[in-house]
């Protein structure tokens, strides 16, 4: 039986009077997963409400405390990895090993943002006067509001969310309506360790709505989004008008180079995971593959074999290599990519919809490759799918300067036997993320992520830099002389 939700306001689960619902799907088989509450104007004004009433006492709980509870709810998550893995995966499609792996990264973060609550660092500087001390502290913003999607179903809001909560700040949260569920059993779960009421609401509904109030009501002062472009940069305009801070977490066309030294074996097998781990759903997949042309057809022709053996499937049985895109609209914007890619660019593999038995029920799609000069559409656009761009080239620079040549810098790889080589790609390639001898996806919590260009705004979440995405820097000045002084004024010289 499908699940029903509410909305979670001031610690309860409440539908409003006469709410209207909508439901989120498997893509595998199109059940009915969950239905959800398509909260209002007035309801999402409500949790903001809820969220500025408890965000005193949160902000004046020691943030050790605070931490303690940020603990209790991570190993709540880890008793729950292999319920809400599987939800993961019946939610939104990613095979079971990725489910559970969505699970894995909240458990990883929410434990480590729960040490941060006795890390808050300032830092102290010598003053240019006598009798004088200077140092900074950490606030919280107030009440900050989280807009996740639905890739991560439960690590994303987590990275939202966790850093939010220890620096405190309350959170009215808004997770992508396809996954509603997993986002709506990560804030049970916060529930179940005992953040207070208040500190922690969920809205469910469209962006719309839900996320056209978040983003322009006042008492929101800082708004984390991740999601596409064309969104984000709506939401960036609505929240720059009322002067509030907007994280913003975009998309990415990220490039893995091949250079003709490279171990063949180990960038074959990191191929095959950044370009079609999670169906190429992820903001950190290999979309483009940049080859030297002393390797192109021998590495290409060992990634076309692999592929011939790729089981594509059900993404419960832990067989299966790829699972089904994410929903209706995911599919018929990738089918759309790759009817341009036949035009543009040499089908080397792939570009069908699979049909036939249950692929019929689900949202399927073949690996596909293509082979393509660099500046084509489908070389330069995000596509998020499982859709790779092949593209020769004949040098290093040739590589890097195609491999730079998009909107984008989130990730990139290079693989390498040569260190000089690999020291050159750090400093040259234009990205937030740098991998040598991995694929572009990996990530792990204790370091920032984010990227420059298109791919956001500048901020990183992760690592110890997500709290600086959710706290104000406020800077103190302590005089014991008795008497007055004055920076940067010089003094009369004694008569």
């Amino acid at each position: 039986m499908a699940r029903e939700y509410g909305l979670f306001l001031e610690g309860k689960w409440t539908v409003p009077e006469g709410a209207k619902r909508f439901r989120s799907t498997n893509p595998a088989n199109g059940e009915e997963v969950a239905s959800f509450v398509a909260a209002t104007a007035d309801d999402v004004q409500r949790a903001i409400a809820a969220a500025s009433r408890a965000f005193p006492a949160w902000r004046d709980t020691p943030p050790p405390k605070r931490g303690e509870i940020l603990l209790a709810a991570a190993r709540r998550f880890r008793e729950r990895k292999e319920e809400l893995g599987r939800l993961v995966t019946q939610e939104m499609g990613k095979v079971i090993a990725e489910g559970r792996g969505d699970v894995q990264e909240s458990i990883d973060f929410v434990e480590y943002m729960a040490g941060e609550g006795r890390r808050l660092f300032g830092e102290t500087v010598p003053s240019e006067l006598r009798s004088k001390f200077c140092l900074t502290v950490r606030q919280p913003k107030g009440v900050v509001a989280a807009i996740t999607p639905w890739n991560f179903p439960t690590a994303i809001p987590n990275w939202k969310i966790a850093a939010a909560l220890i620096t405190g700040n309350s959170v009215v949260f808004k997770p992508a309506s396809s996954t509603a569920a997993c986002g709506a059993e990560v804030v049970r779960t916060y529930e179940e360790a005992g953040v207070p009421p208040g500190v922690l609401n969920l809205v469910t509904g469209s962006g719309g709505v839900v996320g056209d109030v978040l983003t322009s009501d006042p008492r929101i002062r800082a708004v984390s989004f991740t999601g596409g472009v064309e969104t984000g940069r709506d939401v960036y305009v609505r929240g720059a008008k009322a002067l509030k801070m907007v994280h913003l977490e975009l998309g990415g066309k990220n490039p893995m180079i091949v250079m003709d030294d490279a171990d063949l074996t180990l960038a074959l097998d990191g191929i095959l995971f950044g370009a079609f781990g999670t169906a190429g759903q992820r903001c950190t997949a290999t979309s483009r593959l940049i080859v030297h042309e002393k390797v192109h057809e021998a590495f290409v022709g060992m990634l076309v074999d692999r592929l011939g053996r790729f089981s594509v499937g059900d993404p419960l049985d832990p067989r299966t290599g790829m699972g089904p895109v994410a929903s209706a609209d995911q599919e018929r914007k990738i089918l759309d990519y790759i009817a341009l890619g036949r035009k543009e660019a040499k089908l080397r593999l792939g570009g069908t919809k699979l049909t036939g038995g249950a692929y019929d029920r689900g949202f399927f799609l073949a690996p596909t490759i293509f082979e393509t000069e660099h500046g084509t559409r489908i070389s330069k656009e995000e596509i998020f799918g499982p859709v790779l761009s092949v593209i020769r080239v004949k040098s290093y620079e040739e590589a890097v300067r195609v491999a730079n040549d998009v909107d984008y810098g989130l990730s990139s790889s290079i693989y390498t036997r040569d260190v000089d080589r690999a020291f050159r790609a750090i400093h040259d390639l234009e990205a937030g993320i740098t991998y040598i001898n991995a694929p572009t996806i990996g990530a792990e919590v204790q370091l920032p992520f984010g990227g420059v260009k298109n791919t956001g705004n500048g901020g990183r979440e992760a690592g110890s830099a997500a709290i600086e995405e959710f706290t104000e820097i406020k800077t103190v000045f302590v005089d014991f002389s008795s008497k007055l002084q004055k920076a940067q004024i010089d003094d009369p010289a004694p008569a």
